[in-house]
């Protein structure tokens, strides 16, 4: 399809499509895509590059490849392009250089979208009090009681992790930075001096006699108590993807608070991404976790990525009585298959097995899926992780000293009760 013959520019249309770009741009920021004005002056560039656009597809794509630089990027940057760019003639208004200013759609319209798209975009496109010319007025002042209302911070705690908001997400970022997991230490197999210690140590006793002849002072010694390795496996499929965009802020947090902490995501593959995340920039951190993570959001074999996780990494990071932390809601694409074999081999070789599976935030959950099943005999604790308040039970839960491994299993007697 050969384009139309353009017109000559004129400086208001030249300004209105930036604008309308410039808009878009403001939108999926908005939204929470990191977009700066470089990438901004790079979209119209782009896009007026002779031979460019041709199509409604060619300008969807040129757009794609200039703002969309993550996997996870790819459903909000499509849901605000469909909604923002709804004119079906865009083509030709844009080879004008006509493009007309893109409105709010009206209520009706406003309420089915909100429906369909995204939360954060739609929040993204809808306007804020204190924007609009019916808002320039100051409000009359309100007085009201609050005492038998909930705060957000309190709301924010019980909201799940899927329904959140753009704002509301970035919120809960923040809680999770400020989030410490202080595990219980546990007993190693090193001692060192100590006046007040239950035990002799002979070896500086006999050096000491030997410097002070006649005289003999018993030294000596304790056990040293340390933090175990704290050894995390996320699943990054295409069902957790909302929850594991948090869960890695978690991780990070974790990782810069603390030493001995490894991190593995898996879909269709594992991938060790423990040094990425010692960054100190969360930012720059989980760029560098989304260039090393090849499968992300597409299918989930578990079976196989324990398997590989226990034939080259156990015996690096599970020693010293490590404590796993198996974050999944264990729905399998190879229905199980190998999976019972290799989680008893994992439950075996590290001291603790907490499995983290968000699925348990439903009333009705029952342990159907072949993975499930699987998983389930080998774990320690199952417990819900969905909001703000499920990762300060799991922290409470850490902090106090883990309980013996009989113990842990004979209370997991149903599908959602959590031993403590």
């Amino acid at each position: 399809m050969n384009a139309p013959a353009a017109e000559p520019e004129s400086p208001a249309g030249r300004g209105r499509f930036a604008e309308n770009i410039m808009h878009f741009a403001r939108v999926l920021r908005t939204a929470g895509l990191p977009i700066g004005p470089g990438k901004v002056i790079d979209a119209i560039r782009a896009v007026e590059q002779p031979g460019v656009i041709r199509r409604r597809d060619d300008f969807y794509w040129t757009l794609h490849s200039v703002f969309v630089n993550r996997r996870d990027q790819r459903d909000l940057f499509d849901q605000a392009f469909h909604i923002f760019w709804r004119n079906p003639k865009i083509l030709e208004k844009m080879i004008g250089m006509m493009l007309p200013e893109t409105s709010v759609p009206e209520e009706a319209d406003a309420e089915q979208q909100k429906k369909e798209a995204n939360r954060r975009v739609t929040d993204a496109l809808l306007p804020k009090q204190g924007e609009g010319p019916e808002d320039e007025k100051a409000p009359e002042e309100l007085e009201f009681d609050a005492a038998f209302t909930f705060s957000a911070r309190e709301v924010l705690q019980t909201m799940d992790f899927e329904s959140m908001s753009a704002a509301e997400e970035a919120a809960a970022k923040q809680a999770i930075a400020r989030m410490r997991l202080p595990i219980t230490e546990v007993p190693t197999r090193r001692f060192r001096p100590d006046s007040h210690g239950h035990r002799v140590d002979m070896r500086a006793t006999l050096r000491a006699s030997l410097r002070t002849p006649g005289s003999i002072t018993l030294r000596r010694r304790t056990r040293v108590r340390r933090h175990p390795p704290l050894v995390v496996l996320c699943d990054i499929s295409g069902s957790m993807s909302k929850y594991s965009r948090l869960f890695l802020h978690l991780m990070h947090a974790i990782t810069n608070d603390r030493d001995r902490v490894h991190t593995f995501l898996f879909g269709t593959r594992l991938t060790n991404v423990t040094r990425h995340l010692r960054q100190k920039d969360v930012d720059v951190a989980l760029s560098k976790v989304a260039e090393a993570v090849e499968d992300w959001s597409g299918g989930t074999r578990i079976g196989i990525t324990i398997e590989e996780f226990n034939r080259f990494w156990s015996r690096r990071v599970l020693g010293q009585g490590a404590l796993v932390l198996l974050i999944t809601d264990g729905l399998d694409r190879d229905a199980g298959e190998g999976l019972d074999e290799e989680m008893e081999r994992l439950h075996k070789s590290c001291r603790r097995l907490i499995w983290l599976n968000p699925l348990l935030r439903w009333e009705g959950f029952q342990p159907r899926a072949l993975g499930i099943r699987a998983i389930l005999p080998h774990v320690d604790e199952f417990r819900p992780v969905h909001n703000l308040e499920s990762l300060g039970a799991l922290v409470e839960v850490l902090s106090k000293p883990a309980p013996r491994r009989g113990e842990a299993k004979a209370s997991i007697t149903g599908p959602r009760v959590v031993s403590s």
